[in-house]
């Protein structure tokens, strides 16, 4: 029915109707993952789960659920570039500009000890996934199944961590509570939201891409990366106005953890896919000396010297934000 309504678009109002269908797919992707979150997170309060637990679970993944719903979709529908490439695109969105605008904005203290575990485990899923793309060139269904299990330790490993470390866990925000009834209508009315927004978005994104001559990577590499990640920005800019940068640090640090393990790990178990190769340098394929490289230095300038120092400083934002801007150019002029 979804893609009928992207197909009807295209035909009766040409590329401005599959422009229209894309901008009202990101719409419902970044409402719905808000109410989607809203309300998981409501039902979580009404059995006093832990408020730490509900943002390293609940809240982490509803945020990623957009980028979820779009490289499933994706991997599914055969097309192996966007859910590739949606996947790396936004966790260079997500530290190169996400991150980047609170550290160069308002720069603050981290907890050392509570940044290591995510980082390490980032870091250890970033490097085994950039293995298999160095050496294999391809992600078979093997790869997806252990990037699942990886999830599923890391959640493990956070879930025991909070609840060790209680005196960690974020004070109330003082948000009132929702029904149970409400909460319910909003997790339901966001997965549903969530899932159109993935389809027009997937849909709609490949028509764009093809009218232009631009490869499906590079769309899902730039806008659609950008336009799932919207949540995270959300989110970031909540906390900013709030003063609590670090926050916004955790949870861009936590949503790449997931589209790795998660949003990776679920499209690649779908439908396994080649290493996009339809951008080359020197004749070498760009996705190894360019996007996966990029994915590693920007976490690693926006982490290692945290982990050091305990701060964020302005540098760190700065730097981040000029080389998201010179990848984006490499992307379309490149």
């Amino acid at each position: 029915m979804l893609e009928f309504v992207s197909e009807w678009a295209n035909t009766s109002f040409g590329l401005v109707g599959s422009i229209v269908l894309f901008i009202i797919g990101l719409a419902a992707l970044i409402k719905g993952g808000d109410w989607f979150v809203d309300g998981a997170t409501g039902i979580a309060k009404k059995f006093h789960v832990p408020e730490l637990l509900i943002g390293a679970t609940v809240v982490s993944i509803g945020t990623t659920l957009p980028e979820v719903m779009v490289s499933a979709t994706s991997a599914a529908k055969g097309i192996g570039d966007i859910a590739y490439g949606n996947a790396i695109g936004s966790i260079i969105c997500n530290t190169a500009l996400i991150a980047a605008l609170t550290v160069a904005i308002r720069p603050s203290v981290v907890k050392r000890k509570t940044l290591s575990i995510p980082v390490l485990c980032f870091f250890a899923a970033a490097i085994f996934y950039a293995a298999v793309a160095v050496f294999a060139r391809e992600f078979t269904k093997p790869v997806g199944i252990i990037l699942l299990v990886m999830f599923v330790i890391y959640m493990i490993i956070t879930i025991l961590h909070a609840k060790n470390n209680p005196d960690e866990a974020e004070c109330d925000d003082g948000e009132a509570e929702i029904s149970t009834v409400k909460s319910i209508l909003l997790l339901i009315i966001g997965a549903v939201l969530i899932a159109i927004g993935a389809n027009f978005l997937v849909d709609n994104g490949t028509i764009i891409a093809k009218s232009m001559g631009v490869p499906d990577s590079v769309i899902a590499l730039t806008f659609v990366a950008l336009g799932t990640s919207l949540p995270e920005l959300a989110t970031a800019i909540t906390s900013l106005a709030k003063g609590h940068g670090a926050l916004s640090l955790g949870n861009v640090i936590g949503a790449n953890i997931f589209n790795i393990v998660l949003v990776s790990g679920t499209s690649i178990t779908i439908s396994p896919f080649k290493l996009p190769a339809a951008k080359l340098i020197g004749g070498m394929n760009a996705s190894l000396v360019v996007d996966i490289p990029i994915m590693l230095i920007v976490m690693g300038i926006l982490t290692i010297p945290a982990l050091i120092s305990g701060k964020l400083k302005r540098w760190q934002g700065i730097s981040l934000l000029a080389i998201y801007a010179g990848f984006i150019l490499f992307q379309f002029i490149g």
